[in-house]
């Protein structure tokens, strides 16, 4: 696959830098730039990331960053089986247990939230730091809901992590996480409450939760573009001051959504199913 020659792959992490040294340096330098190319595009172009990293993993499968490359790209096009061989090869290699809360949500992904789960109350749990910690749980929380269990989902988001006032990287999308399964328990006042706390701290826009926010308040965003081509014809001076504009409509309060809520599995999971809650 083309790369730009801008691309010198020495943009790379120094610590996946110093893996690659094991290989002949010119080989070396495809891979790395291979990687830097699946880091460029993950977000954007999922696909193109996944072409790039099956490049690198051809070159280089005996090197754990490119296998952890492989993964996050198989990941990102919801190639969960592939993900989770990937995460697994890299973990055997490293010792580390830095993916396993992504292999969880690999789990989710494949349909099996009760593995999901059981990883959540694993020892591995308890030696992550505390961004794994936090994204654990986000992970438990979203095997719950696979399992309708809304209230077991709310209490296991429930931690000194959601209650704190800092902002970490996490905040956001924690507390955005809660606001949307209160919302779906049906406890909107309390849902409206965490996504204005989530916009707080999303300043990079990681998540909807403005939009989500605006939805719940009634307010919603139209593209007005006038177009009278009559008109335009007949006066000739393009006069179109309202095109682009943005209108805000007030559609009303939404209709309260509903849903049946369970108890009777918030407390199974010991490590990430209870109201005090293990940071």
């Amino acid at each position: 696959m083309p790369i730009p020659d801008d691309v010198t792959g020495e943009e790379i992490d120094k610590d996946v830098r110093q893996e690659l040294q094991s290989l002949p340096k010119g080989l070396a330098e495809d891979v790395s730039r291979n990687l830097v190319m699946v880091a460029r595009l993950i977000d954007e172009d999922p696909e193109g990331a996944y072409g790039y990293s099956r490049v690198a993993l051809r070159l280089a499968s005996r090197v754990a960053a490119v296998r952890e490359a492989a993964g996050f790209a198989a990941y990102a096009n919801q190639k969960y089986s592939e993900a989770l061989a990937e995460f697994r090869a890299a973990r055997r290699m490293t010792g580390s247990v830095d993916l396993w809360p992504v292999m969880a949500d690999c789990e989710r992904g494949l349909g099996r939230p009760e593995k999901a789960l059981d990883m959540a109350g694993a020892p591995e749990v308890q030696k992550l730091d505390k961004a794994g910690q936090v994204e654990m749980r986000l992970v438990a929380a979203g095997a719950r809901r696979d399992m309708d269990q809304l209230d077991a989902a709310i209490v296991t988001l429930q931690s000194p992590e959601l209650a704190s006032n800092s902002v970490q990287p996490w905040t956001a999308r924690l507390r955005y996480a809660y606001a949307d399964a209160l919302l779906a328990a049906g406890r909107e006042g309390e849902a409206r409450e965490w996504f204005a706390k989530a916009v707080e701290s999303d300043k990079d826009g990681s998540t909807d939760a403005s939009d989500r926010l605006a939805e719940m308040d009634g307010v919603e965003f139209v593209d007005v573009l006038v177009e009278d081509d009559s008109d335009s014809d007949s006066d000739g001076d393009g006069d179109d001051d309202s095109d682009g504009d943005v209108e805000v409509v007030n559609s009303g309060t939404p209709e309260p959504k509903s849903a049946e809520v369970g108890d009777d599995d918030a407390d199974s999971d010991p490590d990430l199913g209870e109201g005090e809650l293990k940071g």
